[in-house]
């Protein structure tokens, strides 16, 4: 039962009795267009309505995984299939089956990963909400071509093909909806070719799985996890040089620019950016460095950067110090110097201390994902 082949369908299947049949026996339809050895693997995530029975009698290969979820359930159909190359969709009928000849052609003529464009197709009256359509998906799938360089008109298409042997490369490791963000910006960070193609969305019969709002959350937040550019280094480095500016502007005294006078005020405000910049932009390093370190930020050059602003810190307010002791300890008003002094030995205490942390960071890490346990039924 390991001989391979030349096309898997996948699907991913939990209490779908009512569409599986029809799924399944679209995707028949399309293997025979295609004229090559195929099989369509149903990926059951825990069904209790028949629908394993279902499969097996429409002539589908049944694996069981565990536990639930989206991602899970096509983690563990993807690494069973036998196929060279695997086209996955719903089994909800909502994706026409008998067309995966297109987007396997598309694979055939060198793309690395091909998607069914719902948005450049045609979308059925009620096949999806006014919500998903004209917010969620094209401002989810913005973010994700502006995060990763990516030109997907809609990245949230279920229905996909791509070779088997380069999915495993990626190495994707969620288990729900966001699956779907997942694979494309491991696709995308891995230098693929992407290309979408027209197609046909139906309605589904019975109740969604998808839930609006908690699982474009997990969506977004995956899009920012995996964007730690975006989520801390560019906000960070914005706040800092922000801050920093503010600082040394007032330094020297208040500023007038027009009718807008800043002081005291104002340079607070800068201390506070300077610090929360360089908090932020060494959390983007941490992040970073999880899966890939940063080789020019090692251990000993943050420690000399960290020392470097902490001792100009440290000899302002010496200075500062050294001015009221020859005041003979009288009425000391160098509140800006101060400010400037304090705020660059937080921040070069931080880049000193964040340097150790990123190093244990590198050191402790661990990139390997459990895949889901998979089962398979035995033959008949």
């Amino acid at each position: 039962m390991t001989d391979r082949v030349a096309v898997s369908v996948v699907m991913p299947c939990l209490n779908e009795a009512a569409t599986l049949a029809r799924s399944i026996v679209r995707a028949k339809e399309g293997l025979a267009r295609l004229g090559r050895e195929g099989e369509i693997v149903v990926a059951d995530n825990g069904s209790t309505d028949g629908s394993v029975a279902i499969a097996r009698e429409a002539g589908a290969r049944v694996v069981h995984v565990s536990p639930r979820g989206y991602g899970n359930a096509y983690r563990g159909g993807i690494g069973a299939a036998r196929g060279e190359i695997v086209v996955i969709g719903d089994s909800d009928d909502t994706y026409d089956f008998t067309r995966l000849e297109e987007l396997v052609a598309r694979v055939d003529a060198g793309a690395d990963l091909v998607l069914g464009s719902r948005l450049l197709g045609d979308i059925a009256p009620g096949a999806m909400p006014w919500l998903h359509r004209y917010v969620g998906n094209p401002l989810l799938s913005a973010t994700l071509n502006f995060f990763y360089r990516t030109r997907v008109v809609d990245t949230h298409s279920g229905f996909r093909a791509f070779r088997r042997e380069a999915y495993e490369r990626l190495a994707l490791r969620t288990g729900g909806m966001e699956f779907a963000s997942e694979m494309l910006i491991a696709a995308a960070r891995g230098g693929w070719r992407i290309e979408e193609i027209p197609i046909s969305y139906l309605p589904r019969e019975g109740e969604s799985k998808l839930r609006t709002f908690r699982d474009g959350w997990r969506h977004l937040r995956l899009l920012l996890l995996y964007s730690p550019t975006h989520l801390f280094t560019a906000p960070g480095l914005v706040l800092s040089i922000l801050g920093l500016v503010l600082l040394v502007a007032l330094a020297g005294g208040p500023l007038s620019i027009g009718r807008l006078h800043l002081d005291y005020h104002v340079m607070f405000l800068g201390a506070a950016l300077a610090i929360l910049g360089t908090e932020l932009s060494l959390l983007g390093l941490f992040a970073r460095s999880w899966k890939t370190p940063p080789r020019w930020f090692t251990l000993e050059r943050g420690l000399v950067a960290g020392a470097i602003v902490f001792v100009a810190g440290f000899v302002l307010n010496l200075l500062i110090l050294w001015q009221w002791i020859a005041s003979g300890f009288g009425q000391l008003m160098e509140v800006r110097r101060a400010i400037l002094g304090l705020t660059l030995m937080v921040v070069g205490a931080q880049l000193a201390f964040g340097a150790f942390f990123l190093d244990l960071v590198r050191s402790r890490s661990d990139h390997s994902a459990a895949p889901p346990l998979v089962t398979e039924d035995a033959p008949s």
